[in-house]
């Protein structure tokens, strides 16, 4: 289906709203290239590259015991004005109540930092929980860390899309929810990149909204989108550096001037990251997916 298309059909059939302008967040991870944990430097020169080259003032990460991701990332950003998004792996029991405890302990330290808290990356998509599994997770996490902190999930669009989290949406307990959509996994060419990316978002947070029952009960932002800057071709979507600027800048940044909250993944480059699967069986490189290179130089122009 064509942009214009899928553009035309979103402002007609919306309930979708957006403001004027979105926020714009990078994803970030939390080891050097040679697979070694950060320290707070490395963390205080990720915000220092941000800020240069994107101007955004928000990350997520994904596991806050991890590498004392949590204890090492929130003073730094409290230090270089940025707030941060804090990830929960539920996927185990002891990722669970070692990220859990970490968000608990340093949370309430840092308040002004943390922008919301997610339960969960992927974690429906991946069929380790049911909508009902997770929301539970959810609910423990909310419950532990008390008032005044956004908590939610990320996952895949079309787990909102078709249903799976409608116990999730529908609970009245999440305040945030991030959709993830990447046209290159789904093996689109670049001309359809952008078109594709926008239905899926759309057909997501359209279903969100619906079931949770209007436009301003659950904050919605994408939660990750990219394109590889170097590997392997996944069907039909081809990396390249030519390609990933031209996704940032028609995609990713349309949905931000379009007024909704982008999550691009990922910040820097990711040297010490294995090879991926696609749901095709396909073997791709997952470690040129940074907006930026390891040691922190923009690959493109990055403002949008």
């Amino acid at each position: 289906m064509r942009f214009s298309t899928i553009l035309s059909a979103a402002i007609a059939a919306g309930p979708i709203v957006a403001s004027a302008a979105g926020q714009m967040g990078f994803a970030l991870g939390n080891k050097k290239s040679d697979g070694s944990c950060k320290e707070a430097s490395d963390y205080k020169a990720d915000f220092a590259a941000l800020t240069k080259e994107t101007g955004t003032k928000i990350v997520r990460i994904y596991a806050a015991s991890d590498c004392d991701v949590a204890k090492l990332i929130l003073p730094a950003a409290k230090e270089a004005g940025f707030q941060v998004v804090l990830g929960i792996w539920p996927d185990t029991d002891e990722s669970f109540k070692a990220d859990k405890g970490a968000v608990v302990q340093y949370a309430p330290k840092y308040k002004d930092q943390v922008y919301a808290i997610t339960v969960g990356s992927e974690s429906m998509y991946r069929g380790n929980f049911t909508g009902p599994e997770l929301l539970s997770k959810i609910q423990d996490v909310k419950s532990a860390v008390g008032k005044g902190f956004k908590v939610g999930t990320a996952d895949s669009w079309n787990k909102y899309a078709d249903g799976t989290a409608d116990a999730v949406i529908q609970s009245g307990s999440v305040d945030i929810l991030l959709c993830n959509a990447f046209s290159y996994w789904q093996g689109q060419v670049l001309n359809n990149a952008t078109g594709s990316f926008y239905d899926d978002i759309f057909q997501a947070f359209g279903h969100i909204q619906e079931k949770a029952g209007g436009t301003d009960k659950i904050e919605l932002w994408v939660g990750e989108t990219g394109w590889p800057t170097d590997g392997d071709k996944y069907q039909n979507a081809q990396p390249g550096l030519k390609e990933a600027a031209t996704f940032y800048s028609q995609a990713v940044c349309g949905m931000v001037d379009w007024g909704f909250n982008v999550f691009f993944f990922e910040a820097f480059d990711e040297e010490w990251k294995p090879h991926a699967v696609g749901e095709d069986g396909s073997v791709a490189d997952e470690t040129s997916w940074g907006a930026m290179t390891a040691d922190r130089k923009a690959k493109y122009t990055l403002k949008c």
